[in-house]
């Protein structure tokens, strides 16, 4: 069969791989060869592959591990010969150990024969939760089974033979989803329990928070400024050209410090409540949590992180519209706040701030796996979304939520931001004023800053995470 380049096949290929060689397998690893060649000059090298690997949602860093099996000649690229002599051999091995684990030889891997192997003949621990996982990654069909040609398919790209290493790539293969963690933790398996790869994504996404954060600060300050002292006259430049002369450029970041410092411990307790909140809903079974089951653990960790790191929200808020001169640090500002009205002064909002969990959560992870289902509907099961994909995922979810709970996180800045203690108001109280002074547009000041800031949020979000992901060795099922 010619290649792009005019090379047939046969005068290429080993001698001994004439008679072996099926026309059926020569067309299809043809086809395979000429997707991975980016390029059409007739020679996979390392940036082919990372490219052509990416597009069917496996890792880049398996581009250099399969070229350095495959490149006989040590050339730094391969050819079509080199590639199909490489497969052919790699799909041998494939077959004995498919074969290994189909138990009863009907030519299929089902669930519990996936579940026996693994936990009896492997000795890898594995509950049914995440052999179901494993299971859907690579059955395209969704008979939850594999046949052989799914599990070769899959597999094709994997480093290595060894059924170990072939365990480890299915279920590291694939970059993580970022778009969950925005209203309700993310699930771990309990080999990544086990294993401490959670504690590295947390950390991961903490820095990605700490550096997204810090990024869209200027538009965070504007949005809690136009909420608190916002009219029809006072506009995102307007309020700009306000904090530069007041303060200077160094005012637009007021308040970042600690919005980046309560990220460590609010995602820690979120974390940790979610979790236990799970065992309670599951008890002694293994299987993974509906979704109305993650709304309520997410929505209730997410009630406990927030009433225990509550008091950071408020300083955050105060140092946001504080003028220049007016605190002299956190420690200060919570003593000057604690002298204004007490303990309670550092709740001011928080019944807004606990009901406005539920319809953001609720309504960010049910537009996420809407968005998410739509997807997987009309993609093969193995495939992994590109990244605009999971872009507009999250922002589309993110931005419903906050639409949606945004009139209660008005409410709850500006009662926040409330000094005196002698007029001080309820939370019914600041809907009825808002309603009748400013009308129905009043409960969304500061939204439009607010919105510009989801898209360049998100983006630096998931590219600082891949980023340390890396780094810090996190593979995610």
């Amino acid at each position: 069969m010619p290649t792009r380049g005019g090379t047939n096949v046969h005068m290429v290929l080993p001698p001994h791989y004439l008679h072996e060689l099926p026309v059926e397998a020569e067309e299809r690893l043809s086809k395979i060869f000429q997707q991975l060649d980016i390029d059409g000059n007739g020679r996979i090298d390392v940036h082919d592959l990372a490219q052509a690997l990416h597009q069917v949602g496996v890792h880049k860093r398996y581009a250099e591990k399969f070229l350095q099996q495959s490149d006989s000649t040590k050339s730094g690229d391969i050819s079509l010969a080199e590639f199909i002599h490489y497969v052919i051999e790699h799909e041998k091995k494939l077959r004995l150990q498919f074969t290994h684990l189909d138990k009863n030889k009907d030519g299929k891997i089902d669930l519990e024969e996936l579940i026996s192997s693994f936990n009896k003949d492997l000795g890898i621990k594995m509950d049914r939760a995440e052999a179901t996982k494993l299971l859907q990654r690579m059955d395209r069909d969704g008979s939850l089974s594999i046949t052989f040609n799914e599990w070769r398919d899959f597999l094709l790209y994997a480093p290595s033979d060894d059924i170990h290493a072939l365990i480890t790539y299915w279920r590291h293969s694939t970059y993580m989803d970022i778009g969950e963690d925005m209203g309700v933790p993310d699930d771990f398996t309990s080999s990544e329990m086990m294993s401490g790869m959670w504690w590295r994504h947390l950390l991961a996404g903490g820095i990605a928070g700490a550096v997204s954060r810090t990024c869209t600060a200027p538009l965070d300050r504007i949005k809690v400024y136009l909420q608190v002292h916002g009219t029809k006259h006072c506009n995102i430049r307007s309020c700009l050209k306000y904090m530069l002369r007041e303060g200077g450029i160094y005012s637009l970041w007021r308040g970042n410090g600690i919005n980046v410092l309560k990220i460590g411990p609010e995602t820690a307790l979120k974390f940790a409540a979610y979790e236990k909140i799970k065992r309670f809903i599951k008890g002694n079974d293994s299987r993974e949590l509906g979704i109305d089951e993650r709304f309520i653990a997410g929505s209730a960790a997410g009630g406990i992180s927030q009433s225990a790191i509550y008091p950071l929200e408020v300083l955050k808020t105060r140092f946001a519209l504080r003028k220049t001169g007016e605190f002299n640090g956190i420690v200060d500002a919570a003593q000057k706040i604690y002298a204004q009205g007490g303990l309670k002064n550092f709740y001011r909002g928080y019944i807004p701030n606990l009901i406005g969990i539920l319809p953001y959560a609720g309504i960010d992870l049910a537009v996420y796996e809407t968005l998410k289902n739509r997807y997987l509907r009309s993609h093969s099961k193995n495939e992994q979304p590109a990244f605009w994909v999971l872009l507009l995922c999250g922002t589309a979810s993110s931005t419903a939520g906050q639409v949606c709970s945004y009139p209660l996180a008005l409410v709850r800045t500006r009662l926040q931001a409330e000094v005196s203690n002698t007029h001080s108001r309820t939370m019914i109280g600041v809907f009825q004023d808002i309603l009748q002074t400013e009308g129905f547009r009043g409960l969304y000041r500061g939204l439009t800053p607010n919105f510009l800031k989801v898209a360049p949020a998100v983006s630096i979000s998931y590219v600082v995470y891949e980023h340390f992901r890396q780094a810090l060795g996190v593979n995610m099922t």
